[in-house]
């Protein structure tokens, strides 16, 4: 490879990381207990473009691949262009954002620094993130080397290079941006990555941030204009739209805008690039937007409706604390115990989706709030945070159900007769 030459991007994957919309000028730390979404929506993110990555502008930057991101006010996606931003720490890597299937909708995961690369998805963005891990350089003594099988770097100005071919048996040749779902990508996370995400580590920086409002406010970027192919994929500093910009060479796949940019009509969620007929999807759009970088509080609740019978609490936040079960006494204590364990993990798992819902709600108001939304638009909102605590409620009431009846005491020899 000649200096300074493009390298192509390798299968590119989406992992649309969504900034903070309402983001922080400054770096924020977040805690293990911070929520990892962000919005959510009906319609699947277009495919991946195909295009080069521009030349390394200096030391220690970290390459952000693009990825699309949700514009609720166009009901639009739109392309984050890829771009290089200087690490806010020596050994700091970045972790890009992703959207991923999940009960009926795609929710939007949030890019950090830290560390440790954690899970992204298994998506396959590219320059060395081709969906585990990250295989564009490393840090050595405080500084980063960069792999130039991967990535463009100019030796001529930037010394530490190393090169280490990179065997990639993940390219995504329909450069789906998604995981789960129809078509999506099948990976899972790690143990090792899920403790990544947990552990302290920063989110997006200033630069970051400018980036976003930058593509957000460009018209050409929206899915519905560009229809996958951005005139801007990628640039070589964040924010800076006009000076060594690459456009993508093609579109990763077909992508037809959905009737009114994904907006409901009556009722019924608009129809795009989301799974075909027989997947699950809710009637109408849900968007949680941004999460403010504040920790989830425990909310300890116990669902006091039954699928017949739900309440009328319009917030997770509002629910009734959630009691464990009282141990089974079935005579037998091997049976028991594991009884006793389903009850612990049912009771963990459901605490855990309900900081999750709560914290999606809280950073809907912040954002309500700072935008100053007009009525129909606030009850809009307070209307579709009923309907999804009562949804949840009835969802872990059956699960409860189902596992009182599994774990009914066997029928005496009296009552077998």
């Amino acid at each position: 490879m000649s200096k300074g030459q493009p390298i192509r991007s390798v299968g590119l994957s989406l992992l649309a990381f969504l900034l903070i919309t309402l983001a922080l000028a400054t770096p924020s730390m977040a805690t293990p207990s911070m929520a990892q979404f962000g919005i959510s929506i009906t319609i699947a993110p277009p495919p991946l473009p195909v295009y080069e990555q521009p030349i390394c502008p200096g030391d220690d930057y970290i390459w952000n691949p693009g990825y699309w991101a949700w514009d609720d006010d166009s009901d639009d996606y739109y392309w984050v262009p890829g771009t290089w931003v200087l690490a806010p720490e020596p050994g700091y890597l970045w972790t890009p954002p992703w959207w991923g299937w999940s009960d009926g909708v795609y929710l939007f995961h949030e890019g950090y620094w830290g560390p440790v690369v954690g899970f992204y998805g298994g998506i396959n963005y590219g320059f060395g993130y081709f969906g585990v891990g990250f295989e564009g350089g490393r840090w050595e003594g405080g500084h980063f080397f960069y792999n130039r099988s991967v990535t463009n770097v100019n030796v001529t100005n930037i010394r530490n290079v190393y090169n280490t071919t990179v065997i990639n048996n993940t390219t995504n040749i329909n450069h789906v941006s998604y995981n789960g779902g129809r078509g999506g990508i099948e990976a899972r996370p790690t143990a090792q990555q899920e403790a990544a995400a947990r552990e302290r580590h920063i989110g997006p920086v200033a630069a970051q941030t400018q980036h976003l409002q930058a593509a957000r406010g460009n018209p050409q970027l929206r899915a519905s204009e560009n229809r996958g192919k951005p005139p801007i994929a990628a640039t070589e500093r964040a924010g800076n739209f006009s000076g060594h910009v690459v456009a993508a060479r093609e579109a990763g796949g077909a992508y037809t805008p959905p009737p009114n940019r994904g907006r409901a009509n009556g009722g019924a969620a608009a129809r795009g690039n989301e799974p075909a007929r027989g997947e699950p999807a809710r009637n109408e759009p849900t968007r949680n937007e941004p999460a403010r970088n504040e920790p989830a509080r425990p909310e300890n609740n116990r669902p006091e409706a039954t699928p017949n019978r739900p309440s009328n609490a319009g917030h997770v936040k509002d629910l009734a604390p959630m009691e464990r079960r009282p141990p089974s006494n079935t005579g037998n204590a091997n049976l028991d115990r594991k009884y006793q364990q389903q009850q612990e993990k049912l009771y963990n798992k459901q605490t855990q989706e309900r900081q999750k819902m709560q914290a999606r709600q809280e950073q809907e108001h912040q954002r309500a709030t700072q935008q100053n939304y007009n009525q129909a638009r606030n009850q809009q909102m307070e209307q579709r945070h009923q309907q999804q605590t009562q949804q949840l409620q009835q969802r872990h009431e059956a699960q409860q159900q189902r596992l009182q009846t599994r774990q009914a005491p066997p029928p005496s020899s009296k009552e077998k007769r």
